[in-house]
C-alpha cells in the first residue's frame, strides 16, 4: 500500500464482526426469539444490533426512549406496530424506521401479525445483557425490578404513554 492509500484509507478500532446465523446466541421468552448479532464492545462502540421474531399480535416493548441512542427499525417479514411520540404506526416489510434519542417509543407485532425486525442502536452500549435481562424477566427468571434498576446502565428509560396503553387496550 502507498502511503497515499494509508492516509486516505479509514481507520479501523476494530476488527470486522462477521455473525453466523448458525452460530449466533439467541435470547427466548414466550413471545419472542431474539438474535444477537453486534453488540458495542465488537464493534467499537459504534453500535449493537440484533433480530427479533414476534409470535403473532405478542407484545415487544412498552413506552420507553434513550437518552444517548437512536434505535433503527428494519421490517424483514410480518408487520410491526409502532409508536413514535405520540403517533402510531404500522411498518410492514421493508419499511425502516429511524427513532431519535429522547423520543417516547413502544413497538409490538400488529395484531394477528407476526414480526421479523433487524435493530440496530447507535451508537451502542452493551445491550446484550439488557436482552438476555428482558429473556428472564419474561421467563419468570428473574423480578421485573432488575430492569429498572438497569436503565441508566442500558440507556433504556420507561416512560407513560396513554397512547400505547389505549392501543394495546384495543387488542384485547
Amino acid at each position: 500500500m502507498t502511503t497515499t492509500q494509508q492516509q486516505t484509507s479509514p481507520a479501523r478500532d476494530f476488527p470486522p464482526v462477521l455473525t453466523r446465523a448458525a452460530e449466533a446466541e439467541q435470547t427466548r421468552d414466550p413471545s419472542s426469539v431474539m438474535t444477537l448479532l453486534a453488540d458495542s464492545a465488537d464493534t467499537g462502540g459504534r453500535l449493537t444490533s440484533y433480530r427479533s421474531t414476534f409470535a403473532e399480535g405478542a407484545v415487544g416493548a412498552p413506552a420507553h426512549l434513550h437518552t444517548q441512542a437512536a434505535e433503527l427499525f428494519f421490517v424483514l417479514d410480518g408487520a410491526l406496530q409502532v409508536l413514535v411520540g405520540e403517533e402510531i404506526t404500522v411498518l410492514r416489510a421493508g419499511d425502516f424506521l429511524l427513532v431519535p434519542p429522547h423520543t417516547p417509543h413502544a413497538f409490538a407485532a400488529a395484531p394477528g401479525e407476526t414480526a421479523d425486525v433487524l435493530f440496530v442502536f447507535t451508537p451502542g452500549a452493551g445491550r446484550f445483557d439488557y436482552l438476555r435481562l428482558l429473556g428472564r424477566v419474561m421467563r419468570g427468571e428473574a423480578a421485573p425490578e432488575e430492569i429498572a434498576a438497569s436503565s441508566e446502565r442500558f440507556d433504556n428509560h420507561y416512560v407513560d404513554s396513554p397512547v400505547w396503553r389505549e392501543a394495546l387496550a384495543a387488542r384485547s
